[in-house]
């Protein structure tokens, strides 16, 4: 079946549903206030403060305000975070510094462990190649702000997305991602993305590919800030293949996936511009082929992007250095060898 009528529509967005990446809908938002001069000089910004201002986790919203820094609107200063030109720093709630953020933008609330989930994912997932961690339940709680029951609820969601386990004294452990295992994902997303791809192509919309292609083509051209980056991973691995009718391969990839997309955080300082620059091409045939209705040359420009990705990111393993401080939240600790 090709893609057909579903590649010629329009897609509705889904009820209460953004039809664009949260990161976007900050930055719009962001970049009209202070085109307009709406937040008071001096307002400090910040992931956990913009977060919680759009229902959002920091990832996004860290997304947003690099994006801003770039473009020369808003500045760093010595403290955490960021702050609006022309005044000394201003640690108030945003709402009070001029920030009216649209009905339509914010994000539905959501519980608290819904909200934090994916923030911890990630961050755990970013450090595991630099060895095997224990987690701090009690840290965790802590650091978000929540009680014990919901970092622990969150930690058991971890568990069962193969993130992190438990030993037999109940403390919890993540990793080590090693080159041989970072390998051995990357055989298996080899031999089953293509054969996801194909079971998602009937089911694909033609303007959310479009959007996907222009946004990679975008990133062949500009600097891309490791959050956006694997952005757009989880377009082409994740969103483009969730169509698929094998529910039992996609849930397989997406255990493997959640934890190798993350690496584009813990590698930052180690990709070449080049290399961005090419993986981003190598998505982008895979878009054409798809937009071309030809989903057996998608396959193959997927396949052979996913072989080349290997012994390039196995590579890095070889030049890691000390774990940074800036990539281990405060809930996350080397463990101490046995």
């Amino acid at each position: 079946m090709s893609l057909g009528g579903a590649i010629s529509g329009n897609v509705s967005p889904g009820s209460g549903g953004r039809t664009q990446p949260a990161y976007s809908t900050i930055y719009s938002v962001l970049r009209d206030h202070l085109d307009r001069n709406a937040l008071r000089a001096g307002l400090v910004l910040g992931q956990a403060n913009i977060g919680r201002a759009f229902n959002v986790s920091r990832v996004p919203a860290g997304i947003a305000l690099n994006q801003l820094l770039q473009e020369g609107l808003i500045e760093t200063f010595q403290g955490r975070g960021y702050i609006v030109p022309g005044g000394e720093p201003l640690r108030i709630d945003l709402t009070d510094g001029g920030l009216n953020i649209p009905a339509d933008a914010a994000a539905p609330a959501a519980n608290r462990r819904e909200q934090i989930y994916p923030e911890v994912e990630h961050a755990v997932a970013v450090c595991l190649a630099y060895g095997r961690f224990v987690l701090n339940e009690t840290a965790l709680a802590a650091h978000y702000d929540v009680s014990r029951t919901i970092a622990h609820e969150v930690l058991t969601q971890l568990e069962r997305a193969g993130v992190i386990e438990q030993d037999n004294n109940n403390r919890w452990y993540a990793g080590p991602l090693t080159a041989t295992e970072f390998k051995y994902h990357f055989e298996m997303r080899i031999l089953l993305e293509p054969q996801a791809l194909r079971q998602a192509f009937p089911h694909l919309k033609r303007n959310e590919v479009q959007m996907r292609l222009r946004r990679v083509q975008a990133a062949e051209r500009d600097a891309v800030v490791p959050a956006k980056l694997e952005e757009l991973e989880a377009d082409l691995h994740i969103h483009t293949l969730q169509s698929c009718t094998n529910t039992i391969l996609l849930n397989t990839l997406r255990r493997s996936q959640r934890l190798l997309i993350a690496t584009h955080s813990t590698f930052a300082e180690y990709r070449q511009l080049d290399d961005i620059a090419f993986m981003a091409s190598e998505h982008a045939q895979v878009y054409e082929a798809l937009l071309n209705q030809d989903v057996a040359l998608a396959a193959s420009a997927l396949e052979a992007h996913l072989e080349r990705s290997v012994d390039v990111n196995v590579a890095i393993f070889d030049r890691l250095g000390s774990l940074p401080s800036h990539l281990c939240p405060p809930y996350l600790a080397l463990a101490k060898a046995a």
